[in-house]
């Protein structure tokens, strides 16, 4: 029976007192809750109470909350001696070690306190829900209750659906997450959930093109900043989260889905993960952090070199339109002719190519070729892209032109989709195929994504905001370049492509 979420008396069970059971003791206390915390290690649950009061004392001083309802929140966590606490509880949280036989043990014993219609969920971010409730008499009342860390900043919680769950279960923990300020995301049991499912495309990619020497990692994290829109790097995010980790759930999720190419993991990751180079924890990662300061990375200094014409193919019309009046912004002068003379510098505008197969096909000298990505950072940052051919004094022509009003300008080596496109499309074609598995709907996925990962927008959303047919062909252009299934298109965003439809576009 579905408890009423709503009341004054309801009473929540958390077991485990560690970051995550008090950052959700607090947001349930500040919800008006009564919170009963248990942790098995002697005196962790009073101590944990005592935290979460400091913490609540310092909002007051900060004027987040007032100094009254500090107390009343604080005073609505009593510290448990034991499992028979939660008796009268009528949801219990477990957020012990994530390890399966923990806590499939604990919601056993809980099974044994318990009144028969408490809710028992799940803070697992990565195993499976429908594995943990197995055990139990009665696995229709657990589910999955994945927060974030630290909960009470991070709002939004997926509330994960076993395969045996009943559906009162999923309705009475969403409307708990709305009482505690959190925005609750519906998804079905899989590795991953959304937010770590969604989360392989980003940092998955980005050690790709690391493994291929296609540029420094700090130019990658430049790029997808500045020119993808998102708020760190991932070799930024990677050391920030430390690769003891992230690693790991990589591997993990990997693993669970049967080795599938799109989740594939970095031998770079595991190199260094052995190395001992976890990220700001260890004092370095892919940055080093003397004193606790990332180290920076100064972009090159522009050559002074210019071209003295510029030849822009016009395979990609709209591309080329956006360097033309970039060029002629930048005071570069333009060939007459329709084909590239003696002395121009050739400058191609791939979509899920690289420079080589540009030039080739089109016929151009690969030694003046350059590729400038027109889809992504013609403001912030410029990308360009040299063949193996290409000749110095080309790309410092290239370099110094694109630069020439102080944006800055990178320039890596020969990659089908360059760097911000491959990225973004590989984020795109995952949360297509999330969505396209039915694991939540296209609204939850995007808003998982954006509070779960801080990305400039939901994967569906990016994908319209660049147009589903562009990622369409920037993926058929990586799959047919590499060869490799990990960019074969979800069907989701094939569908939609070629009726021109969104990605948001759920079926009736």
């Amino acid at each position: 029976m579905k408890p009423d979420i709503d009341s004054p008396a309801l009473t929540l069970g958390i077991a485990g007192a560690g970051a995550m059971g008090r950052g959700i003791a607090q947001i349930a206390a500040q919800a008006g809750i009564r919170v009963r915390l248990f942790d098995l290690a002697p005196g962790a649950a009073a101590a944990a109470r005592e935290a979460i009061g400091a913490t609540l004392q310092g909002l007051a001083v900060k004027g987040k909350v007032t100094t009254e309802a500090a107390a009343a929140a604080a005073a609505r966590i009593e510290p448990a001696a034991a499992l028979d606490a939660f008796a009268d509880c009528q949801i219990v949280i477990e957020a012990i070690v994530e390890k399966l036989e923990a806590k499939g043990a604990l919601l056993r014993d809980l099974e044994g306190v318990v009144a028969e219609d408490c809710i028992l969920a799940s803070n697992t971010s990565s195993l499976s829900v429908t594995e943990i409730a197995a055990a139990l008499k009665q696995p229709g009342r657990v589910a999955g209750y994945h927060f974030f860390n630290p909960v009470p900043l991070m709002k939004v919680v997926e509330v994960v659906d076993a395969l045996l769950t009943e559906p009162w279960v999923g309705e009475a923990l969403t409307q708990l997450a709305h009482r505690m300020g959190h925005a609750p995301v519906r998804a079905r049991d899989t590795p991953g959930f959304i937010v770590n499912h969604a989360g392989r495309g980003y940092v998955t990619e980005a050690l790709r093109l690391l493994g291929e020497n296609v540029a420094a990692f700090h130019v990658i994290d430049a790029v997808l900043r500045d020119a993808g829109g998102f708020r760190m790097g991932p070799f930024e995010l990677l050391d920030l989260t430390g690769l003891d980790v992230s690693h790991p759930v990589m591997e993990s999720i990997y693993r669970q889905y049967y080795e599938e190419p799109r989740y594939r993991p970095s031998a770079l990751a595991a190199q260094r993960l052995a190395g001992g180079l976890l990220g700001r924890k260890s004092g370095r990662g892919f940055y080093s952090y003397a004193g606790g300061k990332q180290q920076t990375f100064p972009d090159a200094a522009a050559p002074g070199a210019r071209p003295q014409r510029v030849w822009i193919s016009p395979a990609r019309p709209e591309l080329a339109r956006r360097v033309a009046e970039l060029v002629q912004r930048l005071g570069g002068s333009f060939g007459k002719s329709q084909s590239p003379q003696d002395g121009d510098l050739i400058v191609v505008t791939p979509l899920g190519e690289d420079a080589s197969a540009c030039a080739a096909r089109e016929g151009l000298d690969p030694a003046r070729t350059v590729a400038i990505d027109a889809l992504f950072g013609l403001e912030k940052r410029r990308t360009l892209m040299t063949t193996p051919l290409t000749a110095a004094a080309a790309r410092d022509e290239a370099h110094g032109l694109f630069a020439a009003d102080g944006v800055p300008v990178g320039v890596i080596r020969d990659s089908a989709g360059l760097v911000a496109q491959r990225v973004v499309a590989h984020i795109v074609n995952i949360g297509c195929d999330i969505a396209q598995q039915g694991i939540a709907t296209p609204a939850d996925i995007d808003r998982a994504v954006m509070l779960g990962l801080g990305y400039p927008k939901g994967p569906l959303a990016l994908g319209d905001s660049v147009g589903a047919r562009t990622v369409l062909a920037i993926l058929e252009g990586l799959q047919q370049g590499s060869g490799d299934p990990r960019y074969r298109p979800s069907p989701w965003l094939r569908r939609r492509a070629l009726l021109g439809a969104s990605l948001l576009t759920a079926e009736a």
